[in-house]
């Protein structure tokens, strides 16, 4: 297999646990019994570290909408809120996939930590603010109460993602040190 070939397919893969991982979080929809917070924010961020081009932005995108669809299209009891204010989840998911980007080489721990708090708080803001004042679920709803609305979830929107990236964090250091350990071990 080529260098290129092995790349795309790698790139794949990584799409393709991105995907599951936003299936299983984004899961209280379908999955009752087992009810994870939401990890996309994370998850864009992450795969903007990892598979970086446009189309792979894209695909992640297309794939969260469509799940989205579906789960409407399958839950009569449970509302996902597709509409004008929908559409604020695109530059909401864009930011947080350049942040990712942005950081995609760092080793330093304290610069991840930063990007992540910043990226999620400005996707966030973006996401709610574009919900409340575009989805016609709050008609009368001023820009002031919008955003006194949208405080009330950040807490916890901002430790679930967190808790997502610092989990990645973990999990990519240790694979990390041990690749490295048995690298310089065998040499």
């Amino acid at each position: 297999m080529s260098l290129i070939a092995y790349l795309k397919n790698k790139k794949l893969h990584i799409l393709t646990l991105l995907g599951l991982a936003m299936l299983l979080t984004r899961g209280e929809h379908l999955l009752n019994s087992v009810s994870l917070p939401d990890a996309s924010f994370a998850l864009f961020l992450i795969g903007g570290m990892l598979i970086k081009k446009p189309r792979w932005f894209i695909s992640l995108f297309v794939f969260s909408v469509v799940f989205d669809l579906i789960t409407l299209s399958l839950s009569n009891h449970h509302h996902i809120p597709i509409n004008l204010g929908y559409l604020g989840l695109l530059p909401s998911y864009g930011i947080m996939w350049f942040f990712g980007l942005s950081i995609a080489n760092t080793r330093s721990f304290l610069k991840f930590a930063a990007f992540g708090v910043i990226a999620t708080l400005i996707a966030f803001v973006i996401s709610t603010q574009t919900y409340n004042l575009l989805s016609g679920n709050f008609p009368d709803i001023t820009i002031s109460e919008s955003i006194q609305t949208g405080w009330e979830y950040l807490p916890q929107s901002f430790i679930y993602t967190m808790s997502y990236l610092l989990a990645y964090w973990g999990i990519q250091s240790l694979f990390k040190r041990q690749f490295f350990s048995q690298k310089a071990t065998a040499l």
